[in-house]
């Protein structure tokens, strides 16, 4: 039977490599597209890549402090 293409052993650095080469682009990209920014902040060069990658690391950190306020042992449900 033929692997998934996501189980194979080179997958995860070529996916790694295609995210790095659309975050290179889109930051390349920035100065040719007009954003209308709101707010002053906004008008940072690759202001909008740094506010998507704070706010993945703010949300890895809020899940893995709600695991550990959910979490429950494995025979939590043995009792019942």
């Amino acid at each position: 039977m033929k692997q998934h293409w996501l189980y194979r052993p080179g997958t995860p650095r070529k996916l790694w490599i295609a995210g790095a080469i659309v975050l290179a682009l889109t930051i390349i990209a920035e100065p040719f597209i007009s954003l209308h920014p709101h707010f002053s902040i906004e008008h940072l060069f690759s202001f909008y890549a740094l506010f998507g990658f704070i706010s993945c690391v703010v949300m890895v950190v809020v899940a893995g402090l709600l695991g550990v306020l959910v979490k429950r042992k494995d025979d939590y449900y043995d009792d019942v």
